[in-house]
């Protein structure tokens, strides 16, 4: 699987190995390791207003938006697009006293999560959804590789 990360925005510094390494392992832990491409852009509030706006109708900035462009992902493997908002993990940083690159962390592996096919709008759904995000969020800030 072939990950690209692009970092489009100044606020926050971008680890990018630290951020492959939590991409890897939710693919690896959720047998998703065939073929495949996943663009991880870590964006400003302007950009990722832009984006919202303009493929969800919704005029206003967000955390983190997630794509799956992948038709039949058997056949062509998971293609996907993440687009993720450093200012909001900074912002949410100081609101839930987290660390901010756990805060990034967090929303690149929500992003891929729902690019996986998990979902959060039933209360089912959504607790499932945090059970796995804590998870990778706690491993990532122990160090632990797998």
């Amino acid at each position: 699987m072939l990950i690209n990360i692009n970092n489009l925005q100044k606020c926050l510094r971008v680890d990018k190995k630290k951020i492959l390494r939590a991409a890897r392992v939710v693919l690896q832990e959720e047998k998703e390791c065939g073929p495949g491409c996943i663009n991880i852009c870590f964006t400003d509030k302007r950009l990722i207003r832009k984006l919202n706006n303009k493929f969800l109708g919704v005029d206003s900035p967000t955390d983190v938006l997630a794509f799956c462009l992948s038709r039949n992902k058997k056949k062509e493997g998971l293609l996907a697009e993440i687009a993720v908002c450093a200012e909001a993990a900074v912002e949410n940083a100081g609101i839930f006293g987290t660390k901010k690159e756990d805060e990034l962390i967090l929303y690149v592996i929500h992003g891929i999560l729902h690019v996986l096919g998990f979902d959060d709008h039933t209360k089912k759904q959504k607790l499932l959804m945090r059970k796995k995000e804590k998870e990778y969020v706690n491993r990532q800030s122990k160090g632990r590789r797998h």
